[in-house]
């Protein structure tokens, strides 16, 4: 295994938990499970980064993870272009 295949990987699994996050807050019952407060543990650090850019629209729409998800890859091609 080399190292861009790890970065990558690694970027990958933390998409899906981004991911695994939104699915989980539409469903506020399921906040209090174990599972949801570990996604959210190391989730939300990140994505309220781009919650103070992009505050949900009505209160109720949030679209930080888009922008999220794109920083994201960013990085990871930055990161990438770097190992290469």
């Amino acid at each position: 295994m080399n190292l861009a295949y790890i970065i990558h990987t690694l970027f990958v699994a933390y998409s899906l938990l981004i991911f695994f996050r939104i699915i989980l807050s539409w469903f506020p019952q399921w906040q209090s499970h174990h599972l949801a407060r570990f996604v959210a543990f190391y989730v939300d650090p990140y994505l309220n980064l781009f919650r103070r850019l992009l505050p949900p629209l009505g209160g109720v729409l949030d679209i930080s993870p888009i922008l999220a998800f794109f920083v994201l890859r960013v990085l990871e091609s930055i990161l990438l272009g770097l190992i290469r």
